[in-house]
């Protein structure tokens, strides 16, 4: 018998004790009253997305080529084109790379010097011809009956014959088509779309030929058809955010916003645009090249797509290593008011607004929040660059809210602000321990943005239980104090299993498959508390007893029936017998539900092979009232549903 149905079994012999006067002593008693609480921001519960673990880059962002304009290798020729590999030696095939692009900001094109020939019998070119070819990030995902868009720039002094094929692992042909041109002697682009006949998760793309001459290539992109809306995001990774019904993202970063240096820091101006165009850059903290496919404009696009309101972090003239002295700050000011006017400027009157507009999105988008840096708050000149910010974005748009990397939750700030930033990483003792970080802070001034919070080191491993219980406990205190937190989002968001950088995180993906661990599927606990009301509740229980609870009401738009729910975690490794007494309503279904995250070990991990070790699963409560027993899992997070 399965692991999973044993607790389920277990579970429903225990979780339900129809009488108030059942002979189990009760540990612990939580009473709400329903008649009175105070409305939950609509903004609470978002999500964080930063460029790591190669999150958008062969994540979200449904580009298959790796380094597909061959800049990765830096602007000096000769250059490392990896990961792109050569078909056939030297004996036939000479590949390398100069300044001969047509983009301006991006020089390097490839160049094949093809030795063998087609119509010569002593220098005849291997079967199937020399050429390149790339993996895409670990695979390519080709798969049958669906339409790839190939799109590539060449030039040659002569006519071409190339071969642009979709290749499996075991070298079978998925796609193929022949570009033939007698005239490219100008850098010409070509599309060619192509289905594929059969399926591989560990697909490459190949240009070959057999014809002798020199041929140039830049910008080659394959792209699926069936992103999600035709805007780009890989459909089955947007879905799993979509689920999480967050009300805002944070984007690009992080650190990724900084650099190490400021040479590497995110610059929107250059993510825009056609995106052949844009030069790319190396992200020198997490240590890899995206070709920024995913651009401030696509990042916008996201946060509309999933119904959430963009927050978008500026680098603000700070990297981990070097600064831009106040004095000297105001370009840097200026590029991000540029960026603000890119996003809400009017579409006839503005220049980046009109620029939005051409690029295909001509009404503005709804940026109210923007984070000023990341984590720079005691660096020299964060506070001389923060005022600088802070006063031309309050005079050209006094409705954005901005955000200080500052932590007020001790002290107070010594600058103006809406919010401050708020980060959180540590074992799950100390996230547990958090549930109360909040409750005698200061509700004057700006409010709380917990913007990154996690379990990490020994006790999350690669995404357990554990980790995911102390950060529930944590994420309740948020709710409870969520008249002075305003936002809050666990980080990251992803991770490709093949560079796993950083870890935990909340999805895990590789070319074709995904999972969410467990704290991705806590959060799915909360998925109803923006906007909802946050009800009175007294928890007694004794110091023996590690469990932390909340309750919130709510109107469903799915039926239109008023919810309420109880979110208990139970931290510890016995059993609690709960008492609930709800006061203050008029009637409440006799049927509830149950829904329940716990597993046998509480460091068990999802994983490939095991996607659904640790998820919620939900159970029939019957005989619901006003006064109910329940029994609480160990290592549990619990949530407890009435409709009335």
């Amino acid at each position: 018998m399965g692991s999973k149905l044993v607790i389920l079994l277990f579970l429903l012999f225990v979780s339900w004790i129809p009488s108030p006067s059942s002979a189990l002593d009760t540990d612990a008693s939580l009473s709400v009253d329903a008649s009175s609480g105070r409305k939950i921001p609509h903004t609470l519960f978002g999500i964080f997305f930063e460029e790591i673990n190669h999150a958008g880059a062969g994540g979200l962002w449904a580009e298959l080529v790796n380094n597909r304009g061959f800049e990765a290798g830096g602007p000096n020729t000769p250059s490392n084109i990896d990961p792109w590999t050569i078909l056939g030696n030297q004996k036939y095939l000479i590949v390398s790379t100069d300044r001969s692009s047509c983009f301006e900001r991006n020089k390097i094109a490839l160049k094949m010097d093809v030795l063998c020939d087609h119509g010569s019998a002593a220098n005849a070119c291997p079967n199937g011809g020399v050429g390149i070819s790339n993996p895409g990030f670990w695979g390519m995902n080709i798969e049958q009956g669906k339409t790839y868009k190939v799109v590539l720039f060449v030039r040659s002094p002569g006519p071409i014959n190339v071969s642009v094929s979709l290749t499996g692992s075991n070298a079978k042909t998925l796609a193929a088509s022949n570009i033939v041109a007698l005239n490219v002697s100008k850098w010409t682009k070509i599309e060619v779309l192509l289905e594929a006949k059969a399926t591989d998760h560990n697909s490459s793309l190949q240009l070959t030929t057999t014809r002798k001459g020199a041929i140039w290539f830049d910008q080659i992109s394959v792209m699926p058809l069936d992103t999600y809306k035709g805007h780009g995001f890989r459909k089955d990774l947007f879905s799993m955010v979509q689920d999480m019904k967050p009300a805002f993202i944070r984007f690009p970063g992080g650190c990724f916003v900084e650099g190490s240096w400021l040479r590497s820091a995110v610059r929107w101006k250059e993510t825009i645009g056609p995106w052949q165009e844009r030069p790319g850059h190396f992200g020198d903290v997490w240590n890899y090249w995206t070709d920024d496919g995913m651009g401030h404009l696509e990042f916008l696009q996201l946060a509309e797509d999933l119904g959430a309101l963009p927050v978008w972090v500026f680098n603000n003239g700070i990297s981990h290593n070097d600064e831009v002295s106040t004095p000297n700050i105001l370009p840097f000011v200026q590029e991000i008011l540029d960026g603000l006017e890119f996003a809400k400027g009017d579409a006839k009157s503005t220049k980046w607004g009109s620029l939005r507009a051409s690029l295909g999105h001509p009404e503005p988008f709804d940026l109210r929040y923007v984070a000023i840096g990341n984590e720079d708050c005691g660096k020299p000149n964060y506070l001389g660059n923060y005022l600088k910010f802070y006063a031309a974005i309050n005079q050209s748009y006094p409705d954005v809210k901005m955000i200080s990397n500052c932590d007020a939750t001790s002290k107070p700030l010594d600058h103006p602000a809406d919010l401050f930033d708020y980060h959180v990483y540590d074992n799950a003792n100390a996230l547990f321990s958090q549930s109360h970080k909040f409750d005698q802070i200061s509700r004057s001034g700006p409010k709380v943005f917990a913007s990154e919070y996690a379990v990490t080191g020994n006790d999350a491993g690669k995404g357990s239980l554990l980790a995911a219980l102390g950060e529930a406990a944590f994420v309740i205190g948020v709710e409870k104090n969520s008249d002075v937190v305003q936002m809050a989002s666990y980080a990251p968001l992803f991770v490709n299993t093949n560079d796993r950088t950083w870890s935990p995180d909340s999805i895990v993906f590789d070319s074709s498959r995904m999972y969410g661990t467990p704290s991705y599927w806590m959060q799915h606990f909360f998925r109803e508390s923006n906007g909802a009301t946050l009800l009175n509740s007294t928890l007694k229980t004794s110091s023996s007893n590690p469990i932390v609870a909340s309750a919130i009401s709510w109107k469903s738009s799915v039926d239109n029936k008023n919810y309420l729910r109880i979110k208990v975690v139970n931290f510890g490794s016995s059993t609690v017998a709960l008492k609930i007494s709800i006061s203050g309503l008029k009637s409440i279904d006799s049927i509830g539900s149950k829904t329940v995250l716990t597993s046998n070990n509480v460091r068990d991990e999802n994983s490939f092979n095991e996607p659904e070790k640790v998820v919620p699963f939900k159970t029939p409560l019957e005989n619901v009232g006003e006064n109910m027993n329940v029994v609480l899992t160990p290592h549990s997070l619990t949530a407890f549903d009435f409709s009335f």
